[in-house]
């Protein structure tokens, strides 16, 4: 056996071990029929049913590994509650079949924007930007002309949801918002996500933009990590301050579309919400990731898809937080 086959070799048997250790799934058998390559210097481990590229304290769920008992509660398109802190998986339905996101795809634009922009950039909206005019479109009302900075339109985007603030982002740090999304789909096979393919950066209804519960996890996984992002993620509002095509000052206030953080749903007790992301539109139904804290300071990542409106969404939600108090 030469050296670099030895060392592919021991590397895969200490990233098995590694997973196995983390409890990523109940099943003892759960990295069988993984295939082990080398790609330049990079380690692979593949199958058809997770990702390509495993991060050391990724949660790895085979499609025969997910919970085989539904739960009578959980009647949404798919849902996904793991143990971020151990990389355990606590309850698991339909996280690999292919749905619309709706708004949980601005997670996907902040990633991508806060790898490659600088938050200290000044964006200026574009007439595209200011002028969706798709029905039940939710906008910030940015409009042409109007100078803001990047960090400012990204709390803009995410807390509020608005769509018009995905597009300058997109066009600020791609171009256009086809080759953003070329870079989104790019970023999100780079983790593994390799179930997602998106058109656009605000999650805005078209059948070719589509992904996973399980690839939403993995890429709140690496977000949970970004103090900006998780800033951005745990408030409830912001005042977003810029100046308009003139050089007037203006400001705008918005309020978060979570409904843990703004008080009108209740987490189980001994779960403490940290953020997450919504989504909803006619094809998506009712959608949330979530981050949230429970016993023993343990972090959780959360997914409900496809739930039939707001009240059986946080019902179902809720639901699923509860394993993290047992």
């Amino acid at each position: 056996m030469n050296k670099k086959i030895q060392i592919l070799t021991l590397g895969a048997v200490m990233l098995v071990s590694s997973c196995f250790m983390t409890g990523c799934s109940s099943k003892k058998n759960e990295l069988m029929n993984y295939r082990v390559k080398a790609s330049g210097t990079a380690m692979q481990i593949t199958n058809d049913t997770t990702q390509d590229y495993l991060s050391k304290d990724i949660c790895v769920i085979p499609k025969k590994g997910q919970t085989k008992k539904q739960d009578a509660v959980m009647t949404a398109g798919a849902s996904l509650m793991v143990n971020d802190t151990d990389g355990k998986m606590l309850y698991s339905h339909n996280i690999y079949k292919k749905l619309y996101p709706a708004s949980i795809t601005k997670i996907v634009t902040a990633f991508v924007a806060l790898k490659y922009g600088n938050l200290n950039d000044t964006v200026t909206i574009s007439h595209s930007a200011a002028n969706i005019t798709e029905y039940g479109a939710k906008l910030c009302g940015f409009k042409e002309g109007d100078r803001i900075a990047l960090k400012d339109l990204l709390y803009s985007f995410l807390i509020y949801s608005g769509n018009d603030a995905g597009v300058a982002i997109a066009e600020h740090i791609a171009g256009d918002t086809k080759s953003f999304a070329v870079m989104m789909n790019r970023e999100m096979k780079n983790i593994g996500a390799k179930h997602t393919h998106f058109v656009n950066p605000h999650g805005l209804h078209n059948n070719k933009h589509y992904t996973t519960a399980y690839d939403l996890y993995l890429v709140f996984h690496h977000l949970a990590k970004n103090r900006t992002f998780m800033d951005i993620v745990s408030r409830s509002n912001y005042t977003a301050k810029y100046v308009d095509a003139t050089g007037k000052s203006k400001s705008l206030y918005f309020t978060s579309t979570d409904r843990y953080l703004l008080g009108t749903a209740k987490a189980p007790t001994g779960i403490t919400v940290i953020g997450g992301k919504t989504g909803t539109t006619n094809n998506a139904g009712s959608c949330l990731i979530l981050y949230s804290k429970g016993k023993k300071n343990k972090d959780y990542i959360s997914v409900v898809l496809k739930a039939a409106g707001p009240y059986a969404l946080y019902g179902q939600m809720n639901h699923l937080l509860d394993y993290g108090t047992k």
